[in-house]
């Protein structure tokens, strides 16, 4: 990454992260065809829905035949986090119009996030509208893109995971976490590394006792809680 807030960086530091996409998003294409969604139904989905491992939610609640109250309960519940993440990354975006921030924030994802934290550490503590918004624009078509293009292969691969694209997005987010320990050091790193241990820690021992989609919110919001006490303590 660099110190540049423009498009020209924005899509050179979000490339690895099209990988990512292009796994997930093509595995979701296979489940959705596998699950009898046409390809246009599947690529709606990712459209208008574009939420990621809630989309996966929302077939297989349909393939339940649930009803639609509780497919969009369970689909705001998965992604309520993004509720705490554009939070997060207001105070970075305060020059620009509440319409630009309601767009940002629409297409926010944990892979932009990520990219837009590491990217602080870079230019000083600023965002701009032009860097963030191409990030997500390449994000959102690159998923829109791999999803038709795994429901169009949907006959032809019928096991993702025999392929390792499940890991895909697991692959991804440890490169964006090595980068992110890595280029922030107003942190010590052993500080950092045992943030990530209590993570590791909470979330799995959560599983026992907190369903996966609530704990992802509850490990969320403690792990950024102890993050800021972290920071504010070594200012």
């Amino acid at each position: 990454m660099d110190n540049n807030l423009t498009s020209k960086s924005a899509i050179v530091e979000t490339l690895p992260t099209v990988f990512g996409y292009l796994g997930i998003g093509i595995a979701f294409g296979v489940v959705g065809r596998a699950s009898g969604l046409s390809i246009w139904i599947v690529t709606l989905i990712s459209i208008f829905v574009y939420a990621g491992s809630a989309q996966f939610v929302l077939v297989s609640m349909l393939l339940a035949h649930s009803s639609l109250p509780a497919i969009v309960f369970s689909v705001f519940l998965v992604n309520a986090r993004m509720i705490l993440m554009s939070t997060t990354l207001t105070p970075f975006l305060k020059d620009e119009s509440m319409k630009k921030n309601i767009w940002l924030g629409t297409l926010l994802t944990d892979e932009s996030f990520a990219l837009a934290v590491n990217k602080l550490n870079y230019t000083e503590q600023k965002l701009n509208f032009t860097w963030f918004n191409t990030v997500n624009v390449v994000s959102y078509l690159t998923w829109i893109l791999s999803s038709a293009l795994g429901a169009g292969l949907g006959s032809l691969i019928t096991d993702p995971a025999k392929f390792g694209l499940d890991f895909a997005i697991t692959a991804m987010f440890i490169g964006l976490l090595y980068s992110q320990i890595t280029s922030d050091k107003s942190i010590k790193l052993g500080l950092q590394l045992g943030l990530v241990v209590f993570v590791l820690v909470g979330t799995y021992f959560g599983l026992f006792f907190i369903p996966a989609n609530i704990l992802v919110l509850v490990i969320t919001v403690l792990g950024c809680m102890l993050g800021v006490l972290i920071k504010n303590a070594h200012k």
